[in-house]
């Protein structure tokens, strides 16, 4: 038990005061939803390890990929029950494959910090940030149109939380800041989208709170 105490202990130590205050609220606001809206395991699952993954990346952890497996699975059965494919989709065929490069970068940067290992991170020239942008409006109004003819709801909301994933999730991979910017869009729209869950069943309340948590920590993960 001592053991275990001291280790906790240890992972904890490099950890700011408002990182533990933010894991440990939204995950005392997830145990009491869980428990007053009687929300699945799976789902409190999701929310859990997507909590731990999106903090930790804040931080620069290698750690923050091997949660996210565990949540891109649990969040997957979640977004499938609720007839979100596109988010099925995104999860399997994009995140999963796309862990493994991360995982790979990530370890070649990966280097001691005071008394913490952590990934080197790097920003994109003012050029690149533009041109990355107008690249992603494109696709956004091109996806949107193909939705919409396909008689998607919400099709430009979907359209863009799936091309700003995507960019995000490559900017991740290569370890540039300038992911939150797109990460913190990809919340905003998605809290939209699991509200109207939440208003239309009255479940899956997990999921409303862990992109409400996402949110905030991508806005500390742009600040950090």
């Amino acid at each position: 038990m001592k053991n275990i105490i001291s280790k906790l202990k240890e992972y904890f130590n490099d950890w700011t005061t408002f990182e533990r205050i933010w894991l440990l609220t939204f995950t005392a606001i997830n145990i009491y939803l869980f428990f007053a809206w009687h929300d699945t395991w799976i789902g409190f699952t999701a929310s859990i390890t997507g909590m731990l993954c999106v903090v930790l990346t804040a931080k620069g952890k290698l750690s923050s990929f091997y949660w996210g497996l565990i949540n891109i699975f649990t969040y997957s059965y979640v977004a499938w029950q609720s007839r979100y494919y596109r988010d099925v989709g995104l999860n399997m065929l994009y995140f999963l494959p796309m862990t493994f490069p991360g995982i790979y970068y990530w370890k070649k940067n990966y280097k001691k910090i005071k008394i913490s290992e952590r990934v080197l991170v790097r920003s994109l020239k003012w050029k690149d940030k533009i041109i990355w942008f107008f690249i992603s409006l494109i696709l956004i109004l091109d996806l949107g149109l193909f939705l919409k003819f396909l008689g998607g709801t919400l099709p430009f909301v979907d359209s863009l939380t799936t091309i700003f994933s995507i960019i995000a999730t490559i900017l991740l991979t290569y370890r540039y800041s300038d992911q939150w910017f797109y990460w913190i869009m990809v919340d905003v729209f998605s809290i939209v989208m699991w509200v109207y869950i939440f208003l239309r069943d009255g479940n899956q309340v997990s999921m409303l709170v862990m992109w409400t948590a996402f949110l905030v920590n991508a806005m500390y993960g742009y600040y950090n």
